[in-house]
């Protein structure tokens, strides 16, 4: 996946063609944007990422409320305008009761309505805390923690309703491992300052939440720390972040009984009749151990512990809905992780819950207003020009064998490309949305998507239902549909219209980064498990995985080598699969330019050539610069390598990029042709 920022909320390139008069051909050519963000002080072989975009960067400081500042902050800025203009005029529509504009007024007035919300305190979530404050053991403790998971509540451990890797046309139940306050297992362990402190910030935000929900403030510090030691056994069972990424270790079908003899301080029964899982007899557990451990901690953990745990974790989940002093709580702690200084305000982040809740609902307002047509199909024929150039590079590889070739010929015709948005909307009549209250409307809102993913079990797998939203700043490749998915937000770039950018930059911004990077994950070292249909199946000869794995070990210890900040390495293996997308984009990104006109006419724009305005253009896609919390959690928890690095990082294993920008022995990224990433 393509992947900026935690906030995926933008608007799109393909939107803003139809704000601005097409037909204007009077007014002034705007800036090279190319030419106006390089830095001319550092060569491009020393530090490409910064040549390319240093001297925007030296010229926009991450603002108060950012935990990182780029390119697509900007695009998510100007749609989070236009996503308020929809719902301020939603608000006053007097639309229809059960209308979507009636929803998303509804939600936004309930939700901008502080004094409401000061005023109704706790009391909106009090009958689940009533509920939970009657438990008197762990079977009646499973039993709220079912319900508090169907209104938005994540705790003890995931799960989810989703295709069966190995027979992607059955929906399945899913359990993984989960149940962690902190982002990542290794926040409990790590023993550097700054990680303990987060650990200790960590206690003090539990027992703050717990005092402020009634209980007392020195029993409240002393259930905060038993928490964070029950936490812990948990994370010691978890799997490591690049271990997940293993889609057969990661698959275990079992019998209900089978859990249940696992797992059995759950009543696994009863909770997946509560839950909604009402259908099956069999589960898909990712990691048992986590579930045989949790199962030891339910035994070890008092009930008033984890009691406290479901409450705490109800609190935090929900702090954005609730009076402001929880989410000042909430937003504090998140510092340590985000480096942010100020908390953005109320109505940028009810636009955010408001995506959340209802993110397609808003989308059909705003492809209504915004959509342009001939951007779309710009798009849709660049896939194919990227698809092409794939297959022409599959036919050329000399370490794969003929018969695994074939198989690959056959899944990368048998992608399917989702440009702009559905083209058939899901129905939200039965979401109830109305003047109660804020945090009612968003338990509402969990609830019914809840029920909307738990009814699929049984039911025929929908291939054509997308799972973002069509002002969606990100893309992804879903490798049970064998599909790639492109909204139409991911391929703007903030104040200039589609037709106003060359195509060099477009085949590097949108065709490199985003089209190419897609397309590769059905080839990287977890995409490439599954088949043409979606299925988990091996159809590689010995030979050519061992070849592959050869292959991507060179990426693995390259990008392991990288220390974006002291102590704290790039996870080569973990972002393995990123990484091979980022580079298989870029190298079918110049494939697929070489066939434009541009290309051939080989004419400079703002003094750069064609292929340098490629290279520029694909870095432009990664333009941001980031706090130095948010960048050390993302080092520990991101499957994404830093922007900085998923520019540098495949661009030495690019020829082109040596011969374009004269790298020579010497540069800082000049890398041996022998040590150089060789895969499709």
């Amino acid at each position: 996946m393509k992947q900026f920022l935690a906030l995926a909320i933008t608007c799109t390139v393909l939107y803003s063609c139809n704000n601005a008069d097409s037909g204007d051909k009077t007014a002034a050519a705007k800036p090279d944007i190319l030419a106006a963000n390089l830095d001319s002080t550092v060569k491009p072989g020393d530090d490409f990422f910064d040549y390319a975009n240093g001297g925007w960067i030296k010229r926009n400081p991450i603002p108060g409320e950012q935990s990182s500042w780029g390119i697509g902050n900007l695009v998510i800025e100007e749609n989070l305008k236009r996503l308020r203009e929809i719902s301020e005029k939603a608000a006053t529509s007097n639309a229809a009761k059960g209308s979507g504009d009636q929803k998303i007024g509804d939600f936004w007035s309930m939700a901008m309505d502080s004094a409401k919300i000061e005023a109704d305190g706790l009391k909106p979530i009090q009958p689940l805390l009533d509920k939970l404050n009657a438990v008197t053991d762990t079977k009646g403790l499973i039993t709220v923690v079912s319900d508090f998971k169907k209104i938005g509540s994540n705790t003890l451990f995931g799960e989810y309703v989703g295709q069966d890797a190995k027979k992607s046309d059955v929906m399945a139940y899913n359990l993984f491992q989960g149940g962690l306050g902190l982002p990542e297992r290794e926040y409990y362990f790590k023993t550097d300052s700054v990680t303990i402190n987060i650990r200790n910030e960590y206690v003090k935000y539990i027992s703050k939440i717990l005092t402020m929900a009634g209980e007392d403030a020195t029993a409240a510090a002393t259930t905060a720390k038993n928490i964070l030691a029950m936490e812990t056994k948990l994370a010691t069972v978890s799997r490591k972040l690049e271990d997940l990424r293993d889609p057969y270790k990661n698959y275990n079908k079992m019998a209900v009984a089978d859990l249940s003899k696992m797992a059995g301080n759950i009543d696994w029964p009863t909770y997946l009749n509560n839950i909604g899982v009402k259908t099956v007899d069999s589960v898909i557990v990712g990691q048992p151990e986590f579930f045989k451990g949790l199962n030891a901690v339910l035994t070890a953990t008092p009930i008033s512990d984890l009691k406290n745990y479901v409450k705490f974790n109800l609190i935090s989940d929900l702090s954005g809905v609730l009076p402001d002093a929880y989410g000042i709580e909430a937003f504090n702690f998140s510092k340590l992780f985000s480096g942010a200084k100020a908390r953005k305000p109320r109505w940028k982040r009810v636009i955010q819950m408001e995506e959340d809740a209802m993110g397609e609902m808003l989308g059909q307002l705003y492809v209504k207003e915004f959509f342009n047509e001939t951007a779309k199909k710009r798009y849709t024929n660049m896939v194919e020009d990227i698809r092409a150039a794939l297959k022409d590079r599959i036919g050329k590889l000399t370490w794969m064998g003929d018969s695994t070739k074939q198989k690959a010929y056959a899944k990368l015709a048998a992608i399917k490309s989702k440009v702009g948005y559905p083209d058939k909307w899901k129905d939200f009549s039965a979401m109830e949305i109305g003047k109660e209250s804020f945090a009612k409307n968003y338990m509402n809102s969990r609830l019914w998507w809840h029920n909307y993913d738990y009814n699929k079990l049984g039911k025929p797998v929908n291939r054509d239902e997308w799972e973002i939203y069509p002002q969606t700043y990100n893309a992804y490749y879903n490798p049970s549909n064998n599909e790639i998915v492109l909204p139409a937000g991911i391929f703007t770039v903030p104040g200039y219209r589609d037709e106003e950018l060359d195509d060099a930059v477009v085949y590097g911004y949108g065709g490199a980064s985003t089209i190419g990077h897609e397309i590769t994950h059905g080839f990287d070292d977890e995409g490439r498990q599954f088949d043409a249909a979606g299925n988990l199946v091996s159809w590689w000869t010995k030979n050519d995985e061992a070849a592959f794995t050869k292959r991507a070990d060179v990426m693995v210890q390259q990008f392991n080598e990288f220390e974006p900040i002291k102590g704290y390495h790039i996870n080569g293996k973990a972002s393995l699969g990123e990484n091979i997308a980022d580079l298989g984009g870029i190298l079918l990104g110049i494939e697929a330019f070489k066939k434009t006109q541009q290309y051939k006419d080989n004419k400079n724009i703002s003094n750069l050539t064609p292929m340098q305005r490629y290279f520029m253009g694909y870095a432009l896609g990664w333009l941001s610069h980031t706090r130095e919390e948010q960048l050390r959690s993302r080092l520990l928890t991101d499957v994404h390598s830093p922007a900085k690095y998923r520019v540098n990082g495949p661009f030495v294993d690019v020829d082109e990029f040596y011969t374009t920008f004269n790298i020579k022995p010497g540069d800082k990224m000049y890398r041996a042709d022998s040590l150089r990433v060789r895969i499709w």
